[in-house]
């Protein structure tokens, strides 16, 4: 008998891993939609990938792998077996960059092939939101044969596709939190307003009084760490724009015109818009090569000079506090782009979705007697296929860029080196997504005659 309840088991499981019904996670989420696991699944796959390439780059972990016998080139030796594996390869950056680019291509793969899907009636749909064993192979697949690249001048190139692809990831960050905060203040206000309890609106102001807060504090701090009387003008430069710029965008959100035109428009979304570019200012600053203008945490708790020479110029701390903040902010990005029900017209354009219901109604029990998704694309999807699947290629590649500190390898030393370009871009992706929202701020007065609510 129990090996018959086993059997059965093991059925719905391949019925599950291999169907085209979405049914992973209804044991968990019995009220999900179709499209909302998902991209939680598909989310999940990333995240595995990212959990990978934070094992393969911690510290000690080469010494380790030499320490298994037969296993690393110049490692421990078995008595008549040769080691073959070279443990250079599959630990540090070079294993960072194999991961993210077989995670790229998988997610390119489907990127392309979902392209124009319309509702769930289209036969790619099926490939989409079931069939998951067979993707997970393909992905392992992509993985194993990243990992015979050639050296070569593969690390420079995909560094500068790392470069752009994380350029536009960052836009996107910007507007998830956008939209995000544009979600929070309208429930918020529309609660204080139906309940008449001014709880919700002193939420709004301790939460706007403490980003607004902790942005100046960064400006303060960035001021008297990052800049010295006689040097670094870049980031004197940088600093005072970002501040400016931000002073700008509270202003005009709470301007009648603007608050006419969006009611739901206000300070919230600019404290948290000016944090987030507080963000990306030290970000760039942490890839000037320039150690008299980019003192590590470290120096600055111990008050150890930051211009001392390394006694290994090859050696690379990886994990540093604005790495560890930046996977933090991919994550959460990561999991509400999955999850997301914005009533929000303008970003749903830009991110290519359409106005959704939440997490749906009841589950639905198939003949098999398995508790599924219900499916809320047959007469269209609720997001763009193949729109998700190129935000999940850039996120990608911008782990890639986070995990590695945005620095640059050098082919001639087997080194890597912090260059001045990733300062820039990620500079000009703060200007360009503060001038992103300050759009979405005056569309509405400059088309008057178009929907934008």
């Amino acid at each position: 008998m129990g090996a018959c309840l086993a059997l059965c088991s093991l059925a719905s499981c391949a019925s599950c891993l291999c169907g085209s019904a979405p049914c992973l996670l209804c044991g968990c989420c019995p009220s999900s939609n179709n499209s909302t696991i998902t991209r939680l699944v598909f989310s999940f796959f990333l995240l595995l990938g990212t959990m990978v390439s934070v094992i393969m780059i911690l510290p000690g972990m080469e010494t380790q792998l030499r320490k298994i016998p037969g296993f690393c080139e110049g490692g421990s030796t078995i008595p008549g077996l040769e080691n073959h594996v070279n443990c250079d390869v599959i630990v540090g950056y070079k294993s960072v960059y194999r991961m993210c680019f077989a995670m790229t291509c998988f997610f390119f793969l489907f990127a392309a092939l979902m392209i124009r899907v319309r509702s769930s009636k289209d036969p790619r749909a099926a490939l989409q939101n079931g069939f998951w064993f067979f993707k997970f192979l393909i992905l392992i697949g992509i993985t194993v044969g990243a990992f015979f690249i050639p050296d070569g001048t593969f690390h420079t190139v995909w560094f500068y596709f790392g470069v752009v692809g994380s350029f536009v990831f960052i836009l996107i960050q910007l507007i998830l939190l956008i939209d995000f905060a544009h979600s929070w203040n309208k429930v918020w206000v529309e609660n204080a307003e139906n309940s008449d309890n001014k709880c919700w609106f002193a939420g709004l102001m301790s939460f706007t009084f403490l980003y607004f807060a902790l942005a100046i504090t960064a400006v303060v701090l960035f001021y008297v760490y990052y800049t010295q009387p006689d040097d670094c003008t870049e980031h004197k430069v940088f600093i005072s724009l970002n501040l400016i710029f931000c002073i700008i965008i509270s202003v005009v959100s709470i301007l009648p015109k603007i608050q006419e035109a969006q009611p739901h428009s206000g300070l919230l979304q600019a404290s948290l818009i000016s944090l987030y570019t507080m963000y990306v200012t030290w970000s760039a600053m942490t890839n000037n090569p320039n150690r008299n203008c980019n003192p590590s945490l470290l120096s600055l708790v111990s008050n150890v000079s930051s211009t001392e020479p390394s006694a290994d110029p090859g050696q690379v701390q990886w994990w540093d506090a604005q790495g560890i903040v930046g996977l933090i902010i991919f994550l959460f990005c990561t999991l509400y782009a999955s999850i997301r029900s914005s009533s929000n017209t303008q970003v749903n354009k830009l991110m290519q979705t359409e106005e959704g219901k939440g997490f749906g109604g009841e589950g639905v029990v198939g003949e098999d007697g398995i508790l599924r998704a219900i499916d809320d694309e047959e007469e269209n999807v609720s997001y763009s296929y193949s729109f998700f699947h190129f935000h999940l290629c850039l996120a990608s590649l911008y782990i890639m860029m986070t995990l590695t500190n945005w620095l640059q390898p050098d082919t001639t030393t087997q080194a890597m080196q912090s260059r001045m370009p990733a300062v820039w871009v990620k500079m000009s992706s703060s200007w360009l997504g503060l001038g992103l929202y300050l759009w979405t701020l005056i569309a509405p007065l400059i088309f008057p005659d178009r929907d934008f609510n």
